[in-house]
């Protein structure tokens, strides 16, 4: 099946101690998880080598190995590797990236981003569909229903397991809803059934920003951290943050909320009544906003601000910038809180200009600056956010979220 180029550069193999041990009160779950993740992080890796990394027996392993081989999750490595010893060679095992896809839908306000993502978190194919006229919720998703459906057709061989759907806002995951997101103008959407019913896949709904700290802790920079802290600004900014491989949703999922966290300095009117609050500030309505009255653009596409910077427009610079530095101080004020050992970013500027990178680091401070890091998945971030909820299911429990089961 034909691949687009990598959506992320691969992550530094974690160490040992990142993987999540096997406990109760679900043993069974939990260790197939974290042998899956094992292979993973590790692959082409022996069994023996799971065995030593996970602390489980190597016939609990060798168990799990040749159930998710069955399955069609992994493969035994082309080459085996021969042991010093007199025996059979150890044979290293590593995922079987060829056979299933997730689907991945991520809506954000101007529209609609629908992909493929391999086992690894790869993007295999994407597609956008602009939103024209009202953004009525069951034009939309059944819209991207089909175009997944599409996409499917186009990649003979391949069968989806699941479809993860991301957006912005309050998004209940427990029962697959967006239950408000003011920009869109939804309202406890069904968004899990509505999908459901035009796929026929699971469907597993949750917020874009939680869906990438999944992807990042699975397949990005972040891998092996303790604690990360992302923080999204788009039209819609908001945060999440895992601590020892766990996101923190809240009750019904409403963590991560900080449209209205004030920033200082910030001298924008927000809907709610106050002046400076995050999102005001740094929506990418704002910045386009902006960029109209300083002449850059005429229009709302915030990646119109990017290439006028990159064509040597110091207004559109100076716009991006300046952003940049908001966003870093919004940054100081969440590590703060929170002292996360990796903050993930995701934001135009910051992504595609190093001297907005430079610049929310030095308003970040020295001391933590390395600490801050763009998003691992450049311009295909979207694509992956959707596909990471689908995956972060499927790396938490695989036998429960396996091909049989579906």
């Amino acid at each position: 099946m034909p691949r687009t180029a990598a959506a992320h550069p691969p992550a530094s193999p974690s160490p040992p101690s990142s993987l999540p041990r096997a406990a109760d009160p679900d043993r069974r779950r939990t260790s197939a998880s974290v042998v899956l993740r094992s292979v993973l992080e590790h692959g082409p890796v022996a069994r023996s080598t799971i065995a030593r990394l996970t602390g489980l027996s190597p016939a609990s392993v060798t168990d799990y190995c040749a159930r998710f081989a069955r399955l069609g999750l992994i493969r035994e490595a082309a080459a085996p590797r021969q042991s010093k010893g007199v025996g059979r060679p150890h044979v290293p095992v590593d995922l079987d990236d060829s056979r299933f896809v997730m689907g991945s839908v991520h809506v954000a306000v101007p529209y609609t981003t629908v992909a493929l993502l391999d086992l690894r978190g790869r993007v295999v194919a994407e597609r956008r569909l602009r939103h024209t006229g009202t953004v009525e919720p069951a034009r939309v998703l059944a819209r991207a229903a089909d175009e997944l459906a599409a996409l499917l057709a186009g990649a003979p061989g391949c069968r989806a397991l699941s479809a993860g759907v991301a957006v912005g806002g309050w998004v209940d995951r427990d029962s697959g809803t967006v239950v408000a997101h003011p920009l869109l103008g939804w309202r406890d959407v069904p968004v899990r059934d509505v999908v459901g019913a035009h796929t026929g896949l699971p469907v597993h709904v949750d917020g874009h920003a939680r869906a990438l700290v999944n992807a990042e802790r699975l397949f990005g920079r972040a891998r092996g951290s303790g604690s990360v802290l992302h923080l999204f600004v788009g039209n819609v900014v908001d945060a999440a943050f895992a601590t020892h491989d766990e996101v923190h949703h809240g009750p019904r999922s409403q963590a991560g909320a900080i449209a209205h966290l004030p920033v200082p300095g910030g001298t924008e009117a927000c809907a709610c009544g106050r002046t400076g609050c995050l999102q005001a500030e740094l929506s990418e309505r704002t910045l386009c906003r902006r960029a109209r009255e300083a002449g850059v653009t005429d229009g709302v596409n915030p990646m119109h601000v990017v290439a006028a910077a990159a064509d040597g427009d110091l207004a559109a610079v100076r716009l991006l910038v300046d952003r940049a530095r908001r966003v870093g101080r919004a940054v100081g004020l969440l590590l703060d809180v929170l002292n996360p050992e990796t903050v993930v970013v995701t934001e135009i500027g910051v992504l595609h200009r190093a001297d907005c990178l430079a610049a929310l680091r030095d308003e970040v401070g020295a001391e933590r600056a390395a600490a801050v890091v763009p998003t691992s998945f450049g311009d295909s971030v979207l694509a992956v956010a959707g596909g990471a909820v689908a995956l972060d299911v499927l790396y938490r429990d695989p036998l429960g979220a396996s091909p049989e089961r579906n």
